[in-house]
């Protein structure tokens, strides 16, 4: 049952000679094998062990990869017909600092097409399920990520959020997701989605495994113009720091805007806080209630941009009936896009053409920096900020597939970290009435990770939901 062990304990294991990495895979793989026909977590699952390097934190524990993040010699699919096709041909950085940490990879897990959703209903591999209940999503687009880890079919896994599609679906899964801030981990060998907004993080069972990974995949990258030359702390030393005297702001306007169930579970989390001596107050993010309509402007915008590269000529699908240049290009993206990335793509060329970008693209710039602005202030008198990561629990497979708009309005509330490009966590906070995960969610200031895990180590003390994950 190694497959049950949080990444610190199989670490402990294999130091003490107990157990063997290859142990853990060959667990790894039997549960994938039971599991995954029903939750659909992987879209390629490694037959063979591999190890990259022989000593190292990791101790070649096998992690899960989204599946647009490069792993040389592996398909890269972005859950996408267009790159169904696609090997890698080098590393992302962040896989390269997990090898170099002495990582071996077990696959590449599904994704909302391109990220470009909150289900995992988009990917041309199919849907992820919710291990909790088969009948709901996991949350998107790191679907696959975070029902392999609360399933049992990975030990932690590495995920992207753009919107939330860390946070949300660690949240709907009952597990622990991490957005850094943006420019902590490198971007180079994540496939492009919305580039101002995009970040790679990490999804375990608990906080002490996050914070590990978090340790290994963060520094200054000289492949990405847009990495932080900020010295990266070791945040496992702020994991069993008290959190008496911290001050918290709560973010009212979300927990009004929730199900009943989040309200409950957000008035228990405050006495929780508060026992354990934190300062609560109150915070005012007033143009957050507008980040939803901005980031449907900017990360479109981006992606229309990004996704033009995707043509059929060099990689990937290409259609097989063209008489010319032109027509290949238009059946090639015609066939090969799913509907939600075609739409995204059309939003995009729409607000950056003439006559509309002052309109659309600048306005929402503009917007940007007021929302950034408000964090801004809050963090003056604060030192982080607590709200739910979702509205609602998970819902049913299918209720918002052809709804949009209240598709989009799941990441309400992990949408203004991205646009402010501040470091986020979500972590298990309650059951609802129908025994699915809810999360917490806490915000800090730009590179202040550090106090955003002493924040959720301190919390998960008190609210666990390791033991009660389906891992049966």
């Amino acid at each position: 049952m190694l497959f049950k062990k949080t990444l610190h304990e199989l670490i402990e294991l294999i130091e003490k000679g107990e157990i063997t990495a290859y142990d853990i895979y060959k667990s790894l793989l039997e549960r994938i094998n039971e599991k995954d026909k029903q939750i659909n977590a992987y879209v390629n699952v490694f037959e063979e062990f591999e190890t990259y390097k022989d000593d190292g934190l990791l101790k070649n524990i096998p992690i899960a990869i989204k599946d647009n993040m490069h792993i040389e010699g592996k398909p890269t699919t972005c859950s996408s017909k267009i790159l169904s096709n696609y090997v890698a041909i080098f590393d992302s950085t962040a896989v390269k600092k997990l090898k170099e940490a002495a990582a071996t990879f077990i696959g590449k897990t599904n994704l909302d097409e391109f990220a470009m959703g909150s289900s995992t209903e988009t990917s041309y591999f199919g849907t992820t399920k919710n291990p909790w209940s088969l009948d709901r999503i996991p949350g998107g687009s790191s679907g696959g990520s975070a029902a392999a880890v609360a399933s049992g079919e990975a030990i932690a896994a590495l995920g992207s959020d753009t919107g939330g599609s860390i946070r949300q679906p660690a949240s709907l899964c009952g597990v622990v997701g991490f957005k850094p801030t943006y420019g902590r981990v490198s971007r180079y060998g994540l496939v492009a989605f919305a580039s101002s907004l995009d970040q790679i993080g990490p999804i375990t069972r608990d906080v002490r495994d996050n914070a590990i990974l978090m340790n290994i995949i963060c520094g200054r990258d000289e492949m990405d113009s847009t990495s932080a030359d900020v010295e990266v702390e070791d945040f496992t030393a702020y994991l069993d720091k008290p959190v008496k005297g911290l001050r918290v702001g709560v973010y009212e306007d979300a927990i009004e805007e929730s199900s009943d169930d989040v309200k409950s579970a957000m008035e228990n989390t405050l006495e929780i806080l508060k026992r354990l001596g934190c300062e609560i107050t109150k915070v005012d993010l007033p143009h957050s209630k507008y980040a939803v309509s901005d980031y449907y402007i900017i990360a479109p915008a981006e992606a229309s941009s990004n996704l033009a590269r995707y043509d059929g000529v060099k990689y990937g699908f290409r259609s097989e009936e063209f008489d010319d240049l032109g027509e290949m290009y238009i059946k090639t993206r015609s066939e090969g896009f799913g509907k939600e990335v075609k739409r995204r793509i059309m939003l995009g060329t729409y607000v950056l053409s003439s006559g509309y970008y002052d309109a659309y693209y600048l306005k929402a710039q503009k917007l940007r920096g007021l929302i950034k602005k408000d964090f801004d202030e809050a963090f003056k008198e604060v030192d982080c900020i607590v709200l739910p990561t979702t509205p609602t629990e998970a819902f049913k497979i299918g209720e918002k597939v052809n709804n949009p708009l209240q598709m989009y309005l799941s990441d309400i509330f992990t949408i203004p970290a991205n646009i402010a490009g501040l470091p986020a966590i979500s972590i298990p906070n309650s059951l609802s009435k129908n025994n699915l995960p809810l999360g917490l969610q806490i915000v800090a200031d730009a590179f202040r990770e550090g106090i955003i895990y002493q924040l959720a180590s301190a919390f998960e003390k008190e609210f666990n939901l390791a033991d009660k994950l389906p891992l049966d």
